[in-house]
């Protein structure tokens, strides 16, 4: 159990439980390990806290009645883990960070966060100088993905007026980067586009210029400030959390968004048992990765065996079944979410465990399992084929028209800006498989920048996707989920010519 901070009262304790869930979900991405992630996650929590309670001992010092302005606490706290990290790279410790965290702390990205304030990235100045409350309200509305009660709930706000009062939020936090952008020291040529770049933003039906759209290809800070300008589009948490975090930004709204989606997080009021911080009551077992995995392989192997079943008392049914003839044609599915995992690899980790079985995703057809079924599966049998005995006499076995694909593909482009993108790629495999290797072609000479969930390789147009240790197993009729992000120039259309293992897989619409 880690070493937190002790809390000063209650409401201080459960706090600190909601915000320690965020630190460790970052310090995970940041390090090489489980154990190293506890340990920079323990070493910012503390520091962070320790900071926080200086802020606020010396605005009550000052007799003023009002908030100093400052990150809320949950960003502060991840701000908290990049300085700890980077402490770490000083001191020797960098073998204990993600490879492409440190090249990251040296380099000009990470030189704006500890520069000039008036240089640092637009979204950390804008959240910033709002206050608190506003802050923290837009926040966990849009980078940890909370259902609106549960925001309304953690902060004390009217549920029925919450929504109203984000929409405010948002307008304030445009406002609030507008003006950073106009001190924003500049050069003349990108100070000539600064009111056609804010006109652009304010309406969602206007087009961008041409001459405009060049200029932000080139330029980062004018980029930078036209996705924290933008409001309508979807790309207002991305804009926050890279502005915000910095490394590993994008991966981590992933992360919470996966992990708000599958009920993980939210707001649970028992949240300190799994902290150490509701002291005097009994700690209940936490279930962690080894434990998800494990359940889902044994639900998965389940699922199997009842599907191999032969539903029916004839004998004939059973030698069919020996054959590889479906008796039933009656797929058995796990509608049940995926869960985040908390490990690492080569470019960060995400939140999909890799090991989850079933169909896919809630809402996906289901997939026949042609491994041990290869003549008839369930969609054969919906297109008018039949398994029954009466029509194979003599020993004869009916043919597919064609054989179901081991694999499908799911291609998603989660967000795109000027000259960049954050896509989500899920794969369902009809085959079990003891690791995997998704290959696909870029047809707008894409490439990738980071990856979570998984590792790459990028050759021209081709990319391999290699599993990670944690999610390489995937059962029959299981998914499994990565996550990247790129950069494009002129188009960007989906992926192609996608395969797994060498074998080809067919794209989902």
């Amino acid at each position: 159990m880690p070493d937190l901070p002790t809390p000063q009262n209650a409401a201080e304790a459960a706090l600190l439980s909601e915000c320690w869930d965020a630190v460790l979900s970052y310090a995970d991405l940041c390090t090489s390990g489980s154990a190293s992630a506890t340990q920079l996650a323990t070493e910012a929590f503390t520091h962070g806290i320790d900071e926080l309670r200086a802020a606020t001992a010396a605005s009550k010092s000052t007799g003023t009645g009002r908030r100093a302005l400052r990150l809320p606490r949950i960003p502060l706290l991840l701000a908290s883990v990049r300085t700890v990290a980077a402490a770490w790279e000083t001191n020797g410790l960098g073998h204990r960070l993600d490879p492409d965290l440190r090249l990251w702390l040296h380099s000009d990205k990470a030189a704006r966060y500890v520069g000039p304030p008036l240089h640092r990235p637009l979204a950390l100045r804008g959240l910033r100088d709002m206050q608190e409350p506003d802050a923290a309200l837009l926040w966990l509305a849009e980078v940890e993905s909370l259902p609106m009660s549960a925001v309304a709930r953690r902060l004390g706000l009217d549920p029925a007026a919450a929504s109203s009062e984000l929409a405010q939020v948002r307008a304030l936090f445009r406002d609030r980067c507008h003006r950073n952008h106009l001190d924003t020291p500049m050069d003349a040529y990108c100070r000539s586009y600064a009111r056609l770049l804010d006109a652009v933003t304010r309406s969602p039906s206007a087009e961008t210029p041409e001459d405009l759209s060049r200029h932000m290809a080139r330029c980062v800070e004018c980029a930078e400030a036209a996705a924290c300008l933008r409001l309508h589009g979807g790309g207002l948490p991305a804009a926050l959390s890279s502005g915000v975090i910095g490394w590993g930004g994008l991966a981590y709204l992933e992360r919470r968004r996966r992990a708000a989606e599958a009920g993980m997080i939210g707001g649970r009021t028992d949240a300190a048992v799994d902290t150490g911080l509701n002291e005097g009551k009994p700690v209940r077992p936490r279930i962690g990765r080894t434990g998800i995995l494990v359940t889902a392989v044994l639900v998965s192997a389940l699922a199997l065996t009842v599907s191999l079943m032969p539903f029916g008392g004839s004998k004939g049914g059973d030698a069919n079944a020996a054959q590889g003839e479906s008796t039933d044609g009656q797929s058995v599915a796990d509608p049940g979410p995926s869960f985040p995992s908390g490990s690492t690899t080569k470019s960060g980790s995400g939140s999909g465990s890799g090991a989850g079985s079933g169909s896919g995703t809630a809402g996906s057809p289901p997939v026949a399992d042609s491994t041990s079924r290869p003549a008839a599966n369930s969609d054969q049998e919906a297109q008018g084929e039949s398994s029954s005995p009466a029509g194979k006499q003599g020993g004869a076995t009916g043919s597919p028209k064609s054989a179901a694909p081991d694999c499908r593909v799911k291609y998603e482009i989660v967000s795109e800006w000027p000259d960049g993108f954050q896509a989500t790629v899920t794969v369902t495999s009809t085959k079990a498989l003891a690791t995997w290797s998704l290959g696909w072609t870029f047809k707008d000479g894409q490439h990738v920048g980071q990856m979570w969930d998984a590792t790459f390789t990028q050759d021209d147009s081709h990319v391999t996707a290699t599993a990670a240790d944690y999610n390489k197993t995937v059962a029959a009729n299981g998914t499994f989920t990565f996550g990247f992000l790129g950069s494009w120039t002129g188009s960007n259309s989906a992926a192609r010519n996608f395969t797994l293992n060498t074998a080809s897989c067919q794209a989902a619409g």
